[in-house]
């Protein structure tokens, strides 16, 4: 099926603010890459802003939806029969995406830091997608019957976001593990 210009000027966008930032990367680069005209774009967007508001919007979905499909295909392939199984394979979905070519850090952790005023459209998006996976994380860890699934889940995130944002500043792609060793401890002791 053929993409609408729409989605291509949002897809575009999307790579375009995660390799180069937001404020960077300019709306004559991104009509280029789309191969679409700028009457195109403002028949879409009113603005540059809501342009990344939308490609925010589709990162977020992206990010959910692989990382629960990467942690039941984990389950399934690796982890099924671990009674932390399921953190492995939170952690392994993480991993996988810092290690692959298309890591540039957290577009959200990104955006919050270029849309840096708390009542920015921007900036609150980025914080909805970071409750989002704690929610995700929530959901994970419940049915392991752990005390405090909900601060654990924060405790989580937080390791995760501490992880890439080592990863993208240092390139030590490594902090993932040491991440996943934490949460694993942490885990325990809530048994």
């Amino acid at each position: 099926m053929a993409t609408s210009k729409k989605d291509q000027l949002v897809e575009v966008a999307l790579g375009l603010f995660c390799r180069e930032g937001f404020h960077a990367t300019g709306i004559d680069k991104i009509l280029a890459e789309a191969n679409v005209a700028k009457m195109t774009l403002y028949k879409h967007f009113s603005s540059k802003d809501e342009l990344i508001l939308a490609t925010l919007r589709l990162r977020d979905q992206q990010f959910n939806d692989n990382l629960m499909q990467n942690v039941e295909r984990l389950m399934a392939e690796k982890y099924q029969q671990q009674p932390l199984g399921v953190v492995h394979a939170l952690f392994d979905s993480i991993e996988e995406w810092i290690r692959g070519d298309s890591f540039y850090g957290c577009t959200f952790i990104n955006a919050s830091a270029e849309f840096s005023d708390l009542n920015d459209p921007v900036h609150q998006i980025a914080t909805a997608h970071k409750l989002s996976v704690k929610n995700i994380i929530h959901a994970l860890i419940t049915p392991l019957q752990l005390n405090s699934p909900d601060y654990l889940a924060q405790q989580i995130s937080l390791l995760i976001d501490g992880a890439i944002v080592v990863a993208q500043t240092t390139g030590n792609k490594d902090s993932i593990n040491l991440a996943r060793n934490a949460a694993i401890t942490l885990c325990e002791g809530a048994s």
